[in-house]
């Protein structure tokens, strides 16, 4: 091992305790970066004379200058293994120190990870990545959407669930809060989460942008799909917090979406059909034909819904006959699933094939539901107070201050301006 390496494992041994030490450790890093990087002596091997839970920082940057590189396939294998040890071993505060460093890490071992197509390898690792990098669970990190993308990828959607229950409210980077809820939005879906799923979709639709990116307008396509699934409705005009370009173009490049949804709003299965096989291959194409074909099934049991308002008992073949099913066994399938997820309340007669349609016996008093609702009273509390806290912050912010003290500038006319015409002057 040559003398400079030498010097560096030294300087992170005996700089890895205090604060202090480690600010200093820090700059002796950043200025060495170069050096470790073409250090031919760096071997993973090095890497054994420390102790990733003690030297966190040291061992990042050179952990960072091993795997920059090119590598093949068992190379990269190995790297993945060494990165995910090191990522649940390190100390959070001293990666923090070198947060970008570490970010960056992470995602090579995303990387390396899709590269070998073991998604569900890294789940874990990037999970715990997040939470470490992460100085609030209010923030938003550069590794949240690189992490959901890995539990979709794994088809690990409870996993990937678990970081969509924070409220975020701080975002460094538009482009990361796309994508952590688009990813979140199709995780929500695998879940069958589709409330929460259309929250998330409509934060992409809706955020701010100068022009249309593809993330917003694949964000539209499955937000449209989604109304219709859990709200049943769809309208053509976008929520009016939507951008000027959003207003624009998203029409214009979600024809085929638009038209399932103008014939899901007629209650039409036959033309809702019809729109679905013509437009196939598109839907295919952005891999949302599985959830057009729900939007379908959605309407099915939309149009079961409305007869629950207007009769008391049918025969599953009427069910079938009214909403267009092809028989009474298909319509018995709908009736039982929407049973299953709680949509109505009804009892079918084997014997005799009749469903008698119930009233709701939910009460609204049991200790289950008043946990749910303390639950919601809670969360809008605790978003109250962050908004409050926000206000107040956004009062004070100087670059906040300063710009609307020069739109008051601009029109502010000052002693010259007469407020009153003189033939009004008393």
């Amino acid at each position: 091992m040559t003398s400079t390496m030498e010097g560096v494992i030294k300087s992170i041994q005996g700089l890895s305790s205090t604060s202090g030490d480690l600010s200093s450790l820090h700059r002796l890093l950043k200025g060495a970066e170069e050096t470790l990087r073409s250090e031919s002596d760096l071997q993973i091997s090095t890497l054994d004379q420390l102790d990733a839970s003690k030297h966190s920082l040291g061992y990042l940057y050179l952990l960072d200058a091993l795997t920059c590189g090119p590598m093949s396939k068992e190379q990269a294998f190995d790297v993945v293994v060494l990165i995910a040890r090191f990522i649940d071993s390190c100390d959070a505060e001293q990666i923090r120190l070198a947060s970008d460093k570490f970010v960056s890490l992470c995602k090579r071992f995303k990387e390396k990870v899709l590269e070998l197509r073991d998604s569900l390898r890294g789940v874990a690792p990037l999970l715990t990545a997040v939470r470490k990098v992460q100085v609030s669970t209010k923030r938003l990190t550069a590794l949240h959407p690189d992490c959901l993308q890995l539990c979709l990828q794994a088809k690990c959607y409870k996993a990937g669930f678990s970081i969509l229950s924070d409220d975020i409210l701080e975002v460094d980077q538009p482009r990361d809060f796309y994508l952590y809820c688009y990813y979140g939005g199709m995780i929500c879906i695998g879940q069958k989460k589709f409330q929460k799923a259309l929250e998330l979709l409509y934060n992409v639709v809706t955020a701010p942008m100068h022009s249309v990116n593809a993330i917003a307008l694949e964000a539209y396509k499955k937000y449209i799909l989604v109304t219709l699934i859990y709200s049943g409705h769809f309208s053509i005009s976008l929520p009016k917090c939507a951008s000027t370009p959003a207003q624009r173009s998203f029409k214009t490049w979600c024809i085929p979406y638009t038209e399932v949804g103008n014939c899901f709003n007629e209650g039409k299965i036959r033309e809702l059909e019809a729109v679905v096989v013509a437009n196939s291959s598109d839907f295919e194409k952005d891999n949302n034909l599985g959830l057009v074909k729900q939007a379908v099934s959605s309407l099915y049991k939309r149009n079961i819904l409305r007869l629950t308002q207007k009769y008391l008992t049918l025969s599953l073949q009427d069910i079938a006959n009214m909403v267009q099913l092809a028989n009474a066994k298909e319509a018995e399938m709908h009736v039982l699933q929407m049973i299953q997820d709680g949509q109505i309340h009804a009892l079918i007669n084997q014997k005799d094939g009749m469903v008698r349609f119930l009233e709701d016996p939910e009460q609204y008093k049991t200790s289950e539901m008043i946990e749910v609702m303390d639950s919601v009273i809670q969360r809008t509390i605790k978003l109250s107070k962050n908004l409050i806290a926000m206000d107040e912050s956004l009062s004070c912010d100087p670059l906040y201050l300063g710009k609307v003290g020069r739109e008051r500038q601009r029109y502010d006319f000052g002693d010259d301006f007469d407020t009153v015409p003189q033939k009004f002057s008393m």
